[in-house]
Protein backbone atom coordinates (compact mmCIF):
# COMPACT_ATOMS: atom_id res chain seq x y z
CA UNK A 1 0.00 0.00 0.00
CA UNK A 2 2.88 2.50 0.82
CA UNK A 3 4.59 1.57 -2.41
CA UNK A 4 1.51 2.69 -4.63
CA UNK A 5 1.37 5.45 -1.94
CA UNK A 6 4.72 6.62 -3.59
CA UNK A 7 3.96 6.16 -6.94
CA UNK A 8 0.38 7.92 -7.25
CA UNK A 9 2.17 11.00 -5.54
CA UNK A 10 5.43 10.89 -7.88
CA UNK A 11 3.01 10.14 -10.65
CA UNK A 12 0.80 13.38 -9.93
CA UNK A 13 4.07 15.06 -9.54
CA UNK A 14 5.47 14.68 -13.17
CA UNK A 15 1.98 14.76 -14.62
CA UNK A 16 1.35 18.65 -12.87
CA UNK A 17 5.45 19.55 -13.97
CA UNK A 18 3.92 18.08 -17.38
CA UNK A 19 0.84 20.48 -17.52
CA UNK A 20 1.90 23.47 -15.81
CA UNK A 21 5.27 23.52 -17.30
CA UNK A 22 3.68 23.75 -20.72
CA UNK A 23 1.23 26.62 -19.70
CA UNK A 24 3.62 28.73 -20.34
CA UNK A 25 3.78 28.51 -23.53
CA UNK A 26 -0.03 27.90 -24.08
CA UNK A 27 0.32 31.35 -21.90
CA UNK A 28 2.56 33.28 -25.04
CA UNK A 29 0.25 31.94 -27.90
CA UNK A 30 -2.69 33.50 -26.38
CA UNK A 31 -1.04 36.73 -25.79
CA UNK A 32 -0.19 36.73 -29.81
CA UNK A 33 -3.37 38.29 -30.32
CA UNK A 34 -5.17 38.56 -27.17
CA UNK A 35 -4.43 41.21 -24.37
CA UNK A 36 -3.34 39.71 -21.50
CA UNK A 37 -6.67 40.42 -19.55
CA UNK A 38 -8.59 38.77 -21.77
CA UNK A 39 -6.18 35.32 -21.88
CA UNK A 40 -6.73 35.26 -17.80
CA UNK A 41 -10.40 35.72 -18.24
CA UNK A 42 -11.14 33.52 -20.80
CA UNK A 43 -8.53 30.58 -18.79
CA UNK A 44 -10.82 31.20 -16.05
CA UNK A 45 -14.29 31.28 -17.41
CA UNK A 46 -13.07 28.07 -19.39
CA UNK A 47 -12.49 26.65 -16.53
CA UNK A 48 -15.35 27.27 -14.49
CA UNK A 49 -17.94 26.30 -17.49
CA UNK A 50 -17.14 22.75 -17.67
CA UNK A 51 -17.68 22.64 -14.32
CA UNK A 52 -21.13 23.74 -13.93
CA UNK A 53 -23.21 20.72 -14.76
CA UNK A 54 -21.97 19.41 -11.54
CA UNK A 55 -22.49 22.65 -8.77
CA UNK A 56 -26.06 21.83 -7.35
CA UNK A 57 -24.93 17.98 -6.64
CA UNK A 58 -21.71 19.11 -5.36
CA UNK A 59 -23.30 22.24 -3.04
CA UNK A 60 -25.59 19.71 -1.58
CA UNK A 61 -22.66 17.70 0.26
CA UNK A 62 -20.43 20.68 1.20
CA UNK A 63 -21.05 22.42 4.76
CA UNK A 64 -21.65 25.95 4.64
CA UNK A 65 -18.67 27.15 6.53
CA UNK A 66 -16.40 25.51 4.11
CA UNK A 67 -18.06 27.42 0.67
CA UNK A 68 -16.33 30.76 1.75
CA UNK A 69 -12.79 28.82 2.10
CA UNK A 70 -13.67 27.25 -1.49
CA UNK A 71 -14.13 30.61 -2.70
CA UNK A 72 -11.14 32.15 -1.34
CA UNK A 73 -9.09 29.10 -2.25
CA UNK A 74 -10.27 29.90 -5.99
CA UNK A 75 -9.64 33.83 -5.48
CA UNK A 76 -5.78 32.83 -4.29
CA UNK A 77 -4.89 29.76 -5.98
CA UNK A 78 -6.04 30.86 -9.80
CA UNK A 79 -7.82 33.73 -10.57
CA UNK A 80 -5.55 36.74 -8.92
CA UNK A 81 -2.09 34.16 -9.92
CA UNK A 82 -4.00 33.75 -13.58
CA UNK A 83 -3.89 37.80 -14.36
CA UNK A 84 -0.30 38.34 -12.96
CA UNK A 85 0.95 35.85 -14.53
CA UNK A 86 -0.48 36.99 -17.84
CA UNK A 87 0.34 40.62 -16.93
CA UNK A 88 4.33 39.56 -16.15
CA UNK A 89 4.39 37.41 -19.44
CA UNK A 90 3.92 40.91 -21.34
CA UNK A 91 7.30 41.59 -20.42
CA UNK A 92 9.02 38.94 -18.93
CA UNK A 93 10.77 36.11 -20.13
CA UNK A 94 8.64 33.02 -20.00
CA UNK A 95 11.86 31.06 -18.65
CA UNK A 96 12.04 33.75 -16.27
CA UNK A 97 8.52 33.94 -15.28
CA UNK A 98 8.75 29.84 -14.88
CA UNK A 99 11.82 30.24 -12.67
CA UNK A 100 10.31 33.02 -10.24
CA UNK A 101 7.37 30.49 -10.06
CA UNK A 102 10.07 28.32 -8.50
CA UNK A 103 9.35 30.65 -4.96
CA UNK A 104 6.28 29.05 -4.47
CA UNK A 105 7.52 26.32 -2.43
CA UNK A 106 9.61 28.87 -0.02
CA UNK A 107 6.18 30.91 0.68
CA UNK A 108 4.55 27.84 1.35
CA UNK A 109 7.12 27.53 3.81
CA UNK A 110 7.36 31.03 4.96
CA UNK A 111 3.80 31.51 5.07
CA UNK A 112 3.10 27.85 7.36
CA UNK A 113 5.34 28.94 9.69
CA UNK A 114 3.94 32.30 10.67
CA UNK A 115 0.33 31.89 10.51
CA UNK A 116 -0.44 28.02 10.22
CA UNK A 117 2.24 26.55 12.98
CA UNK A 118 3.39 24.19 10.02
CA UNK A 119 5.95 22.14 11.27
CA UNK A 120 8.94 21.77 8.47
CA UNK A 121 12.34 19.65 8.77
CA UNK A 122 15.68 21.43 8.15
CA UNK A 123 16.06 18.85 5.60
CA UNK A 124 13.04 20.10 3.70
CA UNK A 125 14.12 23.76 3.76
CA UNK A 126 17.70 22.71 2.42
CA UNK A 127 16.34 20.91 -0.21
CA UNK A 128 14.19 23.53 -1.26
CA UNK A 129 16.68 26.31 -1.45
CA UNK A 130 18.98 24.16 -3.41
CA UNK A 131 16.48 23.16 -5.74
CA UNK A 132 15.45 27.13 -6.03
CA UNK A 133 19.22 27.97 -6.54
CA UNK A 134 19.40 25.42 -9.49
CA UNK A 135 16.39 27.80 -10.88
CA UNK A 136 18.19 30.72 -10.85
CA UNK A 137 21.17 29.22 -12.41
CA UNK A 138 18.86 27.82 -14.99
CA UNK A 139 17.63 31.31 -15.62
CA UNK A 140 20.92 32.93 -15.93
CA UNK A 141 22.05 30.00 -18.48
CA UNK A 142 18.69 30.79 -20.70
CA UNK A 143 18.76 34.37 -20.76
CA UNK A 144 19.60 36.39 -17.43
CA UNK A 145 17.41 39.05 -19.04
CA UNK A 146 14.90 40.23 -15.69
CA UNK A 147 12.53 42.85 -17.36
CA UNK A 148 10.37 45.29 -15.04
CA UNK A 149 10.85 45.55 -11.80
CA UNK A 150 7.31 46.29 -11.28
CA UNK A 151 6.26 42.40 -13.76
CA UNK A 152 8.98 40.83 -11.71
CA UNK A 153 6.87 41.93 -8.19
CA UNK A 154 3.65 40.52 -10.06
CA UNK A 155 5.31 37.35 -10.15
CA UNK A 156 6.45 37.23 -6.63
CA UNK A 157 2.77 38.24 -5.20
CA UNK A 158 1.29 35.35 -7.40
CA UNK A 159 3.74 32.99 -5.52
CA UNK A 160 2.83 34.29 -2.12
CA UNK A 161 -0.72 33.74 -2.60
CA UNK A 162 -0.08 30.20 -3.82
CA UNK A 163 1.86 29.74 -0.95
CA UNK A 164 -0.91 31.23 1.18
CA UNK A 165 -3.29 28.96 -0.63
CA UNK A 166 -2.03 25.85 -0.25
CA UNK A 167 -1.70 26.09 3.64
CA UNK A 168 -5.22 27.44 3.69
CA UNK A 169 -6.54 24.05 1.98
CA UNK A 170 -3.95 22.04 4.08
CA UNK A 171 -5.48 23.04 7.38
CA UNK A 172 -9.25 24.01 6.17
CA UNK A 173 -10.28 21.89 3.50
CA UNK A 174 -8.31 18.42 3.96
CA UNK A 175 -11.72 16.69 4.40
CA UNK A 176 -13.28 17.80 1.26
CA UNK A 177 -13.15 16.28 -1.67
CA UNK A 178 -10.49 17.29 -4.35
CA UNK A 179 -13.07 17.38 -7.06
CA UNK A 180 -15.71 19.07 -5.18
CA UNK A 181 -13.13 22.21 -4.23
CA UNK A 182 -12.39 22.83 -8.08
CA UNK A 183 -16.47 22.57 -8.87
CA UNK A 184 -17.44 25.36 -6.59
CA UNK A 185 -13.89 27.12 -6.83
CA UNK A 186 -13.90 27.35 -10.57
CA UNK A 187 -17.94 27.44 -11.02
CA UNK A 188 -17.48 30.51 -9.11
CA UNK A 189 -14.95 32.12 -10.77
CA UNK A 190 -16.63 31.71 -13.89
CA UNK A 191 -19.22 34.95 -13.52
CA UNK A 192 -16.59 37.44 -12.62
CA UNK A 193 -14.37 35.92 -16.11
CA UNK A 194 -17.50 36.69 -17.79
CA UNK A 195 -18.08 40.17 -16.58
CA UNK A 196 -14.17 40.84 -17.82
CA UNK A 197 -14.62 39.33 -21.25
CA UNK A 198 -18.14 41.42 -21.90
CA UNK A 199 -16.60 44.52 -20.44
CA UNK A 200 -13.16 43.99 -22.94
CA UNK A 201 -15.15 43.16 -26.06
CA UNK A 202 -13.84 39.93 -26.39
CA UNK A 203 -17.24 38.78 -27.67
CA UNK A 204 -16.33 40.96 -30.85
CA UNK A 205 -12.88 39.85 -32.04
CA UNK A 206 -12.84 38.80 -35.38
CA UNK A 207 -12.99 34.73 -35.40
CA UNK A 208 -12.66 34.26 -39.10
CA UNK A 209 -8.90 34.70 -38.57
CA UNK A 210 -7.02 31.61 -37.91
CA UNK A 211 -4.91 33.40 -35.63
CA UNK A 212 -7.07 34.74 -33.23
CA UNK A 213 -8.66 31.22 -33.56
CA UNK A 214 -5.43 30.09 -32.45
CA UNK A 215 -4.60 32.51 -29.85
CA UNK A 216 -8.38 31.57 -28.28
CA UNK A 217 -7.99 27.93 -28.53
CA UNK A 218 -4.78 28.23 -26.64
CA UNK A 219 -6.80 30.32 -23.58
CA UNK A 220 -9.38 27.41 -23.38
CA UNK A 221 -6.72 24.31 -23.41
CA UNK A 222 -4.82 26.66 -21.06
CA UNK A 223 -8.04 26.91 -18.90
CA UNK A 224 -9.80 23.15 -19.04
CA UNK A 225 -5.79 21.32 -18.58
CA UNK A 226 -4.01 23.80 -16.76
CA UNK A 227 -6.30 25.05 -14.51
CA UNK A 228 -8.98 22.77 -14.03
CA UNK A 229 -7.96 19.05 -14.61
CA UNK A 230 -4.35 20.54 -12.75
CA UNK A 231 -5.97 22.31 -9.88
CA UNK A 232 -8.02 19.19 -8.77
CA UNK A 233 -5.00 16.83 -9.60
CA UNK A 234 -2.77 19.56 -7.09
CA UNK A 235 -5.54 18.96 -4.33
CA UNK A 236 -5.45 15.50 -4.70
CA UNK A 237 -1.40 15.38 -4.07
CA UNK A 238 -1.81 17.94 -1.61
CA UNK A 239 -3.70 16.23 0.63
CA UNK A 240 -1.71 12.59 0.04
CA UNK A 241 1.66 13.79 0.40
CA UNK A 242 1.54 17.84 1.82
CA UNK A 243 2.14 21.12 1.08
CA UNK A 244 6.36 20.99 1.35
CA UNK A 245 5.84 18.32 -1.28
CA UNK A 246 3.31 19.27 -3.54
CA UNK A 247 4.64 23.21 -3.89
CA UNK A 248 7.83 21.03 -4.95
CA UNK A 249 6.00 20.80 -8.77
CA UNK A 250 7.28 24.32 -9.42
CA UNK A 251 10.93 22.70 -9.47
CA UNK A 252 9.50 19.92 -12.41
CA UNK A 253 8.47 22.86 -14.85
CA UNK A 254 11.92 24.10 -16.07
CA UNK A 255 12.52 20.84 -17.05
CA UNK A 256 9.20 20.79 -19.17
CA UNK A 257 10.13 24.53 -20.85
CA UNK A 258 13.93 22.98 -21.84
CA UNK A 259 12.10 20.13 -23.14
CA UNK A 260 9.72 22.42 -24.88
CA UNK A 261 12.67 24.28 -26.42
CA UNK A 262 14.23 21.25 -27.47
CA UNK A 263 11.15 20.39 -29.76
CA UNK A 264 11.76 24.10 -30.87
CA UNK A 265 15.75 23.34 -31.73
CA UNK A 266 16.39 25.49 -28.90
CA UNK A 267 20.36 25.02 -27.78
CA UNK A 268 20.68 23.20 -25.11
CA UNK A 269 24.05 24.24 -22.74
CA UNK A 270 25.98 22.43 -20.08
CA UNK A 271 24.77 24.88 -18.10
CA UNK A 272 21.54 24.20 -18.41
CA UNK A 273 22.28 20.42 -17.99
CA UNK A 274 24.26 21.27 -14.47
CA UNK A 275 21.30 23.74 -13.26
CA UNK A 276 18.99 20.66 -13.96
CA UNK A 277 20.98 18.45 -12.11
CA UNK A 278 21.26 20.95 -8.82
CA UNK A 279 17.46 21.21 -8.68
CA UNK A 280 16.69 17.23 -9.15
CA UNK A 281 19.58 17.40 -6.43
CA UNK A 282 17.58 19.78 -4.17
CA UNK A 283 13.88 17.83 -5.21
CA UNK A 284 16.25 14.41 -3.92
CA UNK A 285 16.91 16.14 -0.25
CA UNK A 286 14.00 17.15 0.09
CA UNK A 287 12.06 13.84 -0.04
CA UNK A 288 14.95 12.14 1.34
CA UNK A 289 12.17 9.92 3.57
CA UNK A 290 10.44 8.59 0.72
CA UNK A 291 10.80 4.47 -0.17
CA UNK A 292 12.25 4.41 -3.29
CA UNK A 293 14.86 7.13 -2.43
CA UNK A 294 15.54 5.59 0.88
CA UNK A 295 16.22 2.31 -0.44
CA UNK A 296 18.27 3.79 -3.57
CA UNK A 297 20.06 5.38 -0.55
CA UNK A 298 20.32 1.60 1.39
CA UNK A 299 21.92 0.56 -1.64
CA UNK A 300 24.90 2.48 -2.12
CA UNK A 301 25.29 2.30 1.53
CA UNK A 302 25.70 -1.34 1.62
CA UNK A 303 27.55 -1.19 -1.79
CA UNK A 304 29.94 1.00 -0.32
CA UNK A 305 30.43 -1.10 3.17
CA UNK A 306 31.23 -4.39 1.24
CA UNK A 307 33.49 -2.50 -1.25
CA UNK A 308 35.10 -1.07 2.00
CA UNK A 309 35.29 -5.29 3.27
CA UNK A 310 38.39 -6.45 3.55
CA UNK A 311 39.04 -9.90 2.80
CA UNK A 312 40.37 -12.24 5.54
Amino acid sequence: MKTNHVLIKWGLFILLSFIWGSSFLLMLIGLEQLNAWQVAALRLFSAGIIMFPFVWSVLKKIPNEKIVYIILTGLLGSFFPAFLFCLAETRLDSSFTGTLNSLTPIFVILVGIFFFNLKVKWQQVIGILISFAGSICLFMAKSGKTGDLLYVGFIILGTFFYGLNVNMIGKKLQKIPSFDIGVLAFSFLSIPSLIILLALGTHHLNFNDWHVIYSVGASVVLGILGTTVASVLFYVLLKKAGGVFASTVTYGIPFIAIFWGWIYHEKITVAVILSLLIILAGIFITNANEKPIRWLTGLIKKDKTENNTTLP
